[in-house]
């Protein structure tokens, strides 16, 4: 009797158990962290830079006269400064270097003299040679493939020494012309990249010596060089 007294008390109970449990309030959990998404942007050559460079250089002095100067060549190093701006993929920037270099060159030649023969040694040098240029390129990230012309000069000395007279003569010039080139340049991060280029170089006929001496040098280089920029 006792056994069924407990359960009809329980039973009441167990009834309304449910109810209350849906009754109880509700517990919201937070949903899960969302990492903020940042977009990776395009690279930019807009800006300033400074940089170094080197390379080789071949002339020609082809001449009118009694005399024909060589071909010089030698090795150029130097500086370089400049701006970029970027348009889309197309990129339009100034840039200028000075650059020192040991594009020289000696020949041994015989050349008539009061109605004699005479060894005379013609040399030519160019120490100095500078450019102010237009850069225009595509740009695909950090890849830019340019053209690039404008303003070129250099320090030309010209010389000959007549060995057979002990005589010599020179004289040392800044002659201007025009650069045109094309190149590559690669960004390694965003604020070095480094380039490769080829550059014409066209002077002009310089004037050299006249008289029994006469040469007339028309100068014109190509040049490969390489170079190393920092971007600000």
């Amino acid at each position: 009797m006792r056994m069924i007294r407990y359960a009809s008390l329980a039973l009441p109970l167990l009834a309304a158990f449910p109810v209350s449990a849906a009754d109880l309030p509700r517990r919201n959990f937070a949903p899960p962290p969302v990492a903020a998404y940042t977009p990776v942007s395009a690279f930019s050559w807009t800006g300033f830079y400074v940089g170094v460079n080197g390379g080789y250089s071949w002339a020609s002095l082809g001449s009118i006269g009694n005399a024909t100067f060589d071909r010089p060549s030698g090795f150029t190093l130097g500086g370089t400064a400049g701006y970029n701006q970027q348009f889309g993929n197309f990129v339009l920037g100034l840039e200028g270097d000075l650059n020192w270099s040991n594009i020289d060159s000696s020949r041994r030649q015989t050349i008539t003299i009061a109605a004699a023969p005479n060894a005379v040694v013609y040399a030519s040098d160019v120490s100095w040679a500078g450019t102010l240029r237009v850069r225009a390129g595509y740009a695909v990230d950090r890849v830019l493939l340019y053209a690039t012309g404008g303003y070129a000069g250099a320090s030309l000395d010209l010389a000959y020494t007549n060995v057979t007279a002990s005589t010599s003569a020179s004289q040392s010039k800044w002659v201007h012309g025009y650069a045109l080139g094309v190149g590559l340049e690669y960004a390694f991060t965003r604020n070095l990249s480094g380039k490769a280029e080829y550059l014409y170089t066209a002077l002009g006929d310089t004037g050299a010596f006249t008289g029994a001496y006469a040469a007339r040098a028309d100068y014109s280089s190509s040049a490969v060089r390489m170079g190393v920029n920092y971007r600000f």
